[in-house]
């Protein structure tokens, strides 16, 4: 049927993600750094989207697409508030995620004053961008790499994450309870695209963060290849518990 529709111009495109938060029915997504429209059957017409846009990249068009499939959006909708579900849920019910607690780093710091004096911090990040739901699938930098895949707040908590896992990887990173996605087709395509030699897993002990773990072993499998891989698990007070 011939209707209104969006089309996306990708050379105007900044891939800055804002119109996939604005689509509430997951018609856009970000694919190798620019925004499509991978399900026109998703789309409703209505263009939420087009004054989200910074880059004025989002118009309409009136061309051949399938029509606009309620029940399909709904669909999906429940699958990714499923996944949601499941990587927060724990026995005593609620994220411990979101628990307030504090910690007392007075000690620490002052056990390690004289190290941390002689030592330098530098940034050991060689790649961009690092969100997973930005990253392209094929890139140069991928080939050969030692990939990371790491919870978003890993890097908070672990004070020499750059020094000891960040370092000679290339690093993605993702939130399973922030986006709500699976990030298992994308983690798939990056693996089985790339000359990935292995890859190193880092969560957070919260629950959420298996959402993570579970896409990134799930993504091993999909991609067929046999690599070297393991999963790095930090306390909310920044110990290694593996």
């Amino acid at each position: 049927m011939i209707r209104k529709i969006i089309e996306i111009n990708e050379e105007a495109c900044n891939g800055c993600g804002i119109c996939v938060d604005a689509c509430h029915e997951g018609a856009i997504e970000i694919i190798d750094g620019k925004a499509r429209l991978v399900r026109d059957d998703f789309c409703d017409g209505l263009g939420d989207c087009l004054p989200e846009c910074p880059m004025g990249a989002i118009s309409f068009v009136e061309r051949e697409a399938a029509a606009y499939d309620e029940a399909a959006v709904a669909a999906s909708k429940a699958k990714q508030a499923a996944f949601a579900a499941a990587a927060h849920r724990h026995a005593g019910g609620g994220c411990p995620g979101s628990a307030m607690r504090t910690f007392d780093r007075s000690a620490q710091a002052a056990a390690s004053a004289p190290a941390a004096a002689a030592a330098t911090c530098e940034s050991q990040l060689t790649n961009w961008p690092v969100q997973i739901k930005l990253a392209p699938t094929r890139a140069p930098y991928f080939d050969g790499a030692n990939l990371l895949i790491a919870a978003d707040c890993c890097a908070y908590s672990y004070a020499a994450f750059h020094q000891d896992f960040i370092r000679n990887h290339v690093c993605v990173i993702g939130c399973p309870k922030l986006d709500m996605v699976d990030y298992t087709e994308k983690l798939t395509q990056i693996i089985a695209n790339n000359d990935i030699k292995s890859v190193v897993v880092t969560r957070m002990e919260v629950p959420c963060c298996g959402g993570l773990e579970h896409a990134a072993v799930e993504a091993l499998k999909a991609s067929g290849k046999f690599l070297p891989w393991r999963v790095v698990t930090f306390s909310l007070d920044g110990r290694i518990l593996e």
